[in-house]
C-alpha cells in the first residue's frame, strides 16, 4: 500500500504534468514568443532584377534570426512587382486573416507615382492599408518613396509629402526614404533607374532595420 510521502508524490507530478499539458496547449503561450511581420510592397521588396533570396527581406529574416535567438519573428513577403496602393488594397483582407501579422511594413507608393496617379487618391488608398492593418491588431511601419522629377515638382513633392503626412495622422514611424545612400550611389542602381542591385539590398535593410526594432521592442 503506497505510503502518504509516495502518494503526496504522486499528486504533485501529476499536477506538474497537468500544468505542462495546459500549457503546450494553450496558443497565448506560443504566441507571446511568436510575433509574424509581413512586408506589402512592390517590385523593390519583391527582388526584382536578382535573386530573390539575395533581396532585403530575405536578408531582414536571416537578421532577425540572428539578433533575437529567443524570439521567432517569421517574415512574410506578400510583396508584387508591379504593385500599386490599390491594388495592394484589394489583397490585404485577405492577408491579414491568412497570416495575423503582428507588424504590417507597407512598401508602397512607386508604381502609383510612375502612372501619374492622381495624388488623393494615392493618399487615400495609403491611408486605407494603414487603417486595415490597425484594425487587425498590427503595428505599421510606413516607408516612403520619391519619384523622378521630371513629373513636376507640384505632384513629385504632393507625391512624398503624403508619406510624412499618412505617418503623422496615424502616429506611426516612417521610413522617409528607402533608397536613401542608394538612389545616387554608382553600382547601387539596375540600369533602369529605378530598381536597386544586389548590391543595394543590406543598405535597403539597414535603412529599415531600427525604426522596425523600435516597433519589436515594444512587442516583447
Amino acid at each position: 500500500m503506497p505510503t502518504k510521502s509516495l502518494l503526496k508524490k504522486l499528486k504533485s507530478n501529476w499536477q506538474l504534468m497537468l500544468l505542462l499539458l495546459i500549457l503546450c496547449n494553450n496558443p497565448l503561450v506560443h504566441a507571446d514568443n511568436q510575433h509574424t511581420i509581413m512586408v506589402l510592397g512592390d517590385s523593390i521588396s519583391a527582388a526584382f532584377g536578382i535573386q530573390r533570396e539575395q533581396g532585403w527581406v530575405n536578408l531582414l529574416d536571416q537578421q532577425l534570426k540572428h539578433d533575437y535567438p529567443d524570439t521567432k519573428y517569421p517574415v512574410i513577403n506578400a510583396s508584387i512587382s508591379g504593385e500599386t496602393t490599390g491594388g495592394a488594397l484589394r489583397r490585404l483582407p485577405q492577408l491579414l486573416t491568412q497570416h495575423k501579422p503582428a507588424v504590417v511594413i507597407i512598401e508602397l507608393g512607386g508604381n502609383d507615382g510612375l502612372r501619374g496617379y492622381p495624388i488623393t487618391n494615392f493618399r487615400q488608398s495609403l491611408q486605407q492599408l494603414v487603417t486595415l492593418s490597425q484594425q487587425a491588431n498590427a503595428a505599421v511601419l510606413l516607408t516612403g518613396m520619391q519619384i523622378p522629377p521630371n513629373y513636376g515638382p507640384r505632384y513629385t513633392q504632393q507625391f512624398y509629402a503624403s508619406y510624412a503626412e499618412t505617418a503623422q495622422l496615424f502616429n506611426i514611424p516612417l521610413v522617409p526614404f528607402l533608397l536613401t545612400d542608394i538612389a545616387l550611389t554608382p553600382g547601387l542602381m539596375q540600369g533602369d533607374g529605378i530598381h536597386p542591385t544586389a548590391a543595394a539590398q543590406p543598405q535597403i535593410l539597414q535603412n529599415v532595420l531600427p525604426q522596425l526594432k523600435a516597433i519589436l521592442d515594444k512587442l516583447n
